[in-house]
């Protein structure tokens, strides 16, 4: 198969920030369907950091990070108010052992 021509060699991973080949990265999209690929452009994640990601599914997360104003606020403030939303929508975070 020949190379795509509108394809960049490398890619700068949005976990790290360090630039790597694009054959050592994973595609992220961050609505979680990164097979519908009409009009998209991906945000890469090398394979150290892809490793250390929760692979859980993330349904309502990105909703809830915009209605939570992510990035509006001090990060403890969020994260408070973060824990007392989800705790409230899905229950009690409990660490498992």
């Amino acid at each position: 198969m020949w190379p795509s021509r509108n394809r960049t060699e490398t890619v700068t991973c949005l976990a790290c920030g360090d630039e790597v080949a694009r054959a050592r990265a994973r595609e992220y999209d961050k609505y979680g369907d990164r097979w519908s690929r009409d009009d998209k452009t991906f945000e890469h994640v090398c394979k150290s950091c892809h490793g250390e990601l929760c692979h859980y599914p993330r349904d309502d997360l990105e909703e809830l990070l915009v209605e939570l104003e992510a990035g509006e606020s001090e990060t403890r403030t969020f994260l408070s108010r973060y824990v007392t939303t989800v705790e409230e929508r899905y229950g009690t975070l409990e660490e498992e052992s």
